[in-house]
């Protein structure tokens, strides 16, 4: 088995840095033009993540293993931790009025919080 040229690893590199880089505009542009705070909240998490995780493996690709091991491990505390950050920070909207909720369309949490 012949090793992978460094031009292959460098170009898929670069293309993983890029749409990761890619990624984290779109959520940083959909922070500031998506109108409420839940839509924010969803254009903070789930694009800023892949973003994230596509710069890592692309970082990856050109490290140590042992360096590429930790980059894992970031990887994995930020895939843990974003969607309950996310969805802590919109309960506490909601219960503190922050959110409008004759514009939600499902309700959930209704059922679950004592009546006003």
């Amino acid at each position: 088995m012949t090793p992978v040229p460094d031009t292959a690893l460098d170009v898929a590199s670069a293309v993983l840095l890029l749409l990761g880089a890619l990624s984290c505009l779109l959520g940083a542009i959909g922070m500031v033009r998506l109108p409420d705070l839940l839509a924010r909240l969803q254009a903070a998490t789930k694009p800023q993540t892949l973003g994230l995780l596509l710069v890592l493996a692309g970082t990856a690709l050109r490290v140590e293993l042992e360096s590429a091991v930790t980059l894992a491990l970031v990887a994995l505390f930020q895939v843990i931790t974003a969607p309950v950050i996310s969805q802590l920070a919109g309960r506490s909207a909601y219960r503190s009025g922050g959110v409008r909720r004759d514009l939600l369309v499902v309700d959930e949490l209704a059922k679950e919080l004592p009546p006003d």
